[in-house]
């Protein structure tokens, strides 16, 4: 690491606190987590946890005289609870924990969930009820403002005794071992990393190895990036679907506030509000009012009933948001310190709840998709586009249009469909079956990931479908909404229809519309949504 790197970096560290996330001061928010892990906002403790974290250490450091075995504290772990550990190898008990739990395998996970699962184990730190130091908590927020980032495997965690695993890296970078990336993504051993910052590793004292790594972080912290994620996917679902209303002439008379009050869903409700706002002063729209174009009865169900599909995944994202709020309200330990000062055994770290809300969020991103092909598809059959030339085509034949983009949101949403199967009802025993029942809640947590990045890509090709097929309406003209997300896709490079060109590139243009959040926001400046 230069000279130069190392000075911007220590600069950062001691920017004034205001700048920074107060961690302890109370429940952290979600958009508290996505700022820090996706963002790179530094963190600092709040006073107040400081305070509870010296007074749980005092409590630990009173119980490791105690004839009385402690877990955690004068014992091994798992199914070596019932061994006693002499004062003289206590330190040696938790660094060998933290050494021996970092034995995850297979590929580097992304930087914000790392980031993610750091900042929410901290969280619970300085709650006061983990017996951690307060130079451990500390060094854990500096590591984390300095930008370091531990590296943590895919594979290891059974979601259940926490996401140990994933979480015993970050613990063993703070004791100087291990592998890091700096802020720059650079890869380096840990102990070069603190020494760039003048960071002391630290020595474990009883408990801390537990309390570094028995938590639900990683599940957690991937779920707080989904709910963020899918929040904006499903108005940019509504987006699409409303451009593809407005491209195969169809009618927005079913998105009518009264008809959707019969069945008093509140995201469907929200959902065919965006709709009727996104339609707004389309000439198209005007045109469907006459016969000699608009002839039919009822549109297809991928049409009609989009409310339905994107409101209820819209009800299921708040419940998971309900679920993720109480979790950050957590401390979840074993042992864990109660308010009346005793440390007892528990079983807050089975990642069950975690688990089956991040399952329930890829069954419905697997259907948003579905439903986004499907309207897709009517685009390019010319037995159901009303007009539009086959497979949008500049010269049907000579040319294939869209075909092949069909395809691809084809393959993704059959991809999406093998993730919706649950993780969460998978159980391996483990631990010489102390632990005997796990939560699987990290692969639900990394399947869904993959689902919300195939969820964007297939919208995208929806939006950039809609998009041709609205402007071979010409001289027709979409609402502002519409052209809104057309301007946008325009600016980043897209030509409008034409012949055959290659057609990967205009997908990833607009993937990368979506994903900036460029688009959204050029949409909601003219049509607001909720």
């Amino acid at each position: 690491m230069d000279s130069e790197h190392i000075e911007t970096s220590q600069a950062a560290r001691s920017e004034d606190v205001t700048s920074t996330i107060a961690v302890g001061a109370g429940p952290l928010r979600v958009a508290d987590v996505v700022a820090v892990a996706r963002d790179g906002r530094g963190v600092h403790l709040d006073p107040a946890a400081i305070e509870g974290i010296r007074s749980s250490t005092a409590l630990i450091e009173s119980l490791a005289s105690d004839p009385v075995p402690h877990y955690g504290i004068s014992t091994g772990f798992g199914a070596l609870a019932t061994t006693h550990i002499p004062l003289a190898s206590r330190a040696q008990l938790q660094l060998g924990l933290i050494r021996s739990h970092a034995a995850g395998s297979g590929p580097h996970v992304e930087r914000e969930v790392v980031r993610a699962l750091m900042v929410l184990r901290l969280s619970t730190l300085a709650t006061g009820r983990t017996g951690v130091q307060e130079t451990t908590a500390k060094a854990y927020a500096t590591m984390l403002s300095a930008g370091i980032t531990p590296v943590v495997h895919e594979y290891g965690s059974l979601g259940c005794s926490g996401d140990l695993a994933p979480l015993a890296p970050c613990a063993l970078a703070l004791v100087g071992e291990g592998e890091v990336r700096d802020a720059s993504g650079a890869l380096m051993p840990a102990g070069e990393a603190l020494r760039a910052f003048a960071l002391t590793p630290i020595t474990l004292r009883e408990k801390e190895g537990l309390a570094l790594i028995n938590g639900t972080d990683g599940m957690l912290g991937m779920l707080c990036l989904a709910l963020a994620d899918l929040e904006a996917l499903l108005r940019l679902a509504d987006v699409a679907a409303a451009m593809s209303v407005e491209g195969l002439l169809g009618t927005d008379d079913v998105f009518a506030a009264d008809l959707q009050a019969l069945r008093p869903h509140p995201g469907q409700a929200a959902s065919a509000a965006n709709l009727r706002a996104l339609l707004a002063d389309s000439s198209m729209r005007a045109s469907r009012r006459d016969g000699a174009v608009y002839t039919r009865v009822q549109d297809a169900y991928s049409l009609r009933c989009a409310p339905q599909v994107h409101g209820a995944a819209r009800d299921t994202v708040t419940h998971a948001r309900s679920v993720a709020e109480r979790e950050l309200a957590s401390a979840v330990d074993n042992p864990v310190i109660t308010s009346d000062g005793r440390v007892e055994s528990n079983g807050n770290f089975h990642g069950a709840p975690i688990a089956y809300v991040l399952d329930f969020l890829a069954i419905v991103t697997a259907d948003v998709a579905s439903m986004s092909e499907r309207r897709t598809d009517r685009f390019l059959d010319t037995a159901r586009n009303h007009g539009l030339p086959p497979f949008l085509a500049d010269d049907p034949g000579v040319d294939s249009g869209h075909m092949i983009a069909q395809y691809t949101q084809a393959a993704i949403v059959s991809e999406l469909k093998r993730l919706a199967a649950p993780a969460s009802v998978d159980s391996i025993p483990s631990s010489a079956m102390q632990e005997d029942h796990v939560s699987m809640g990290w692969h639900a947590g990394r399947k869904l990931r993959r689902a919300i990045d195939g969820l964007r890509r297939v919208l995208a090709v929806e939006i950039l479908t809609a998009a041709r097929g609205l402007e071979l309406r010409a001289p027709l003209q979409p609402g502002p909404a519409s052209r809104a997300a057309i301007a946008v896709l325009r600016a980043a490079g897209w030509a409008g229809p034409g012949p055959d060109r290659y057609l990967g590139a205009d997908i990833e243009l607009a993937v990368q519309a979506l994903e900036s959040g460029r688009l959204l926001a050029a949409v909601e400046e003219v049509s607001p949504l909720g």
